[in-house]
């Protein structure tokens, strides 16, 4: 029997036509099972957090010390919005500088991570049926690179962005989340990066670390919500009252909490860091989930 006569009994065979295209690609993923992964959520704020020793990327850095070594790393950051949704799936990501007016030392940084094309794959082929392009332009954004390249300096673990749809409301996020649940026993670090409460249009530039009363009121509903697993109030917290609207004036940097929280299994360990809320308006609230 010829190859070709091989290959085409194969292909009519009932064990091929069985067989998906998710399965064929998850035969080249070449990660190990791992005890199931903890997630995080990180209010990333100013770049700067990226180069300065301060409360916030020291608490960065603790945190990643009590972490499991990640295999991979997948972040949803703030600042990659698309029409649809993008995986990074080149091998090697550019640092991307998506800023102005910032010190020179900020625009010197390169974080040299590889990426993970297989990875990249995988997330596609779980997210079916919602189409998910693969990317080979982006690389990874500030809201992505600031807080690991704190976390893990050594950029040793392939890190991958995934975008988020602009046209799409909180829950799609929350819903779609729910399938890479199969990553967290791979050892994929799934990080969702933005702010709680996010309203540049308002910032106190004469407090620094002062918070507006509704930016409180906000942060600490928000906190609650996200306590008593009250996922449907999250999924619209912007419509609740007067204060959350000030907080969420755009979604760009709420969506990627809703992947954490559509991750989470039901009564999973959460705890908070990080909880303060800077220049009035902008609130650094982070927390691990599991671990």
């Amino acid at each position: 029997m010829t190859r070709k006569e091989f290959l085409s009994l194969f292909a009519v065979s009932p064990l091929f036509v069985q067989m998906t295209l998710q399965d064929l690609h998850r035969t080249s993923l070449n990660l190990p099972n791992t005890p199931l992964m903890p997630l995080l959520f990180v209010g990333h704020g100013s770049p700067m957090n990226a180069i300065e020793k301060n409360e916030f990327s020291l608490e960065w850095k603790k945190i990643a010390e009590q972490l499991p070594k990640p295999n991979a790393i997948l972040c949803v950051s703030a600042h990659w919005e698309t029409k649809g949704t993008q995986v990074t799936a080149m091998e090697k990501p550019k640092t991307i500088h998506d800023f102005g007016g910032f010190p020179k030392a900020l625009f010197d940084v390169q974080y040299p991570a590889l990426g993970n094309p297989a990875l990249a794959e995988e997330v596609k082929n779980l997210m079916l049926p919602t189409a998910v392009e693969l990317d080979h332009q982006w690389g990874l954004d500030h809201g992505c690179w600031s807080v690991i390249s704190v976390m893990y300096p050594n950029a040793d673990i392939p890190v991958l962005q995934l975008s988020l749809d602009y046209t799409k409301d909180a829950n799609y996020h929350f819903q779609l989340a729910k399938q890479l649940q199969s990553l967290r026993k791979k050892g994929v670090l799934i990080i969702g990066s933005g702010n709680m409460v996010h309203n540049l249009g308002v910032l106190d530039w004469k407090n620094p670390n002062g918070a507006y009363d509704w930016a409180t009121e906000a942060n600490e509903g928000l906190k609650n919500m996200i306590i008593n697993e009250e996922f449907t109030q999250l999924c619209r917290a912007e419509s609740l009252s007067k204060s959350y609207q000030l907080a969420i004036p755009t979604p760009d940097h709420y969506h990627p909490m809703m992947y954490v929280l559509g991750l989470k299994n039901k009564d999973e360990n959460l705890q908070f860091f990080n909880d303060k809320t800077v220049m009035g308006s902008i609130s650094m609230t982070s927390f691990v989930v599991g671990g």
